[in-house]
């Protein structure tokens, strides 16, 4: 039986993409949350930055 290896390496990878996409999406629970989150991201890139 020959398997498809393109297809199911790009089944793999669109599984790992989406599981991560639940898991960051589920981190901040709220609109709000995703903006203080990328809030801090920025303060800790440049907190000297108003």
């Amino acid at each position: 039986m020959k398997r498809n290896t393109l297809r199911d390496t790009a089944k793999l990878l669109f599984a790992v993409l989406f599981a991560g996409g639940i898991l960051a999406m589920t981190a901040c629970n709220t609109v709000r949350g995703i903006g203080k989150d990328i809030s801090s991201a920025a303060d800790t890139l440049d907190p000297n930055q108003n």
